[in-house]
């Protein structure tokens, strides 16, 4: 899989010291109590379970699992939500958490349907944002890392299902991408 990289954009201690201050920013600035965390799958789960080890406080986890890339390089343009139920927000403080911002789709999507369906307030967190115009005026209330427009795999973040694995952020070569990373 390293064979794949083409460079590593943002190295593991790099990650662990920026979710430090990111846990510290969320316990200050939610109201104290149980809060509802909502993980985007799959991209999202390494950076929640790493982020979210750190925050000194009760929460309650909930995941769905949408889909806007379909396992290109670029956003489709359509936000899926592929889960069947979605779970009870009424009246609760909720942290959203996902892997990354680009066109601004899928967060805004989702962020109007938790609005909809009664979240009291609703806080976005990603571990990337990528410095491009959004299709969607949106923007993340916690952000790790701002990069560049290019398509980056690790700490959760997949290509063709690949990569997700990998304890860094980097750059696919260009001969992954064409070979659809098998």
């Amino acid at each position: 899989m390293r064979g794949d990289i083409e460079r590593i954009l943002i190295d593991e201690e790099i990650i662990e010291k920026r979710l430090d201050v990111m846990a510290a920013e969320i316990e200050r600035d939610f109201p104290q109590g149980n809060l509802l965390v909502i993980i985007l799958l799959k991209g999202a789960l390494v950076f929640a379970a790493d982020l979210l080890r750190r925050v000194p406080r009760q929460l309650e986890l909930e995941c769905l699992n949408v889909s806007s890339y379909h396992g290109g390089t670029e956003s489709s343009g359509v936000v899926n939500f592929l889960d069947r139920s979605f779970p009870e927000v009424r009246g609760r403080h909720v942290l959203l958490l996902d892997d990354i911002l680009d066109t601004g789709r899928t967060l805004h999507a989702v962020a109007e349907r938790l609005r909809t369906e009664g979240a009291e307030a609703v806080h976005t967190c990603v571990l990337l944002a990528k410095e491009r115009p959004r299709e969607e005026e949106v923007n993340a209330d916690y952000t790790g890392f701002v990069i560049g427009d290019e398509f980056v795999v690790g700490y959760g973040l997949d290509y063709q299902g690949r990569y997700r694995n990998l304890p860094f952020v980097g750059v696919l070569t260009l001969d992954a991408i064409e070979r659809g990373g098998a």
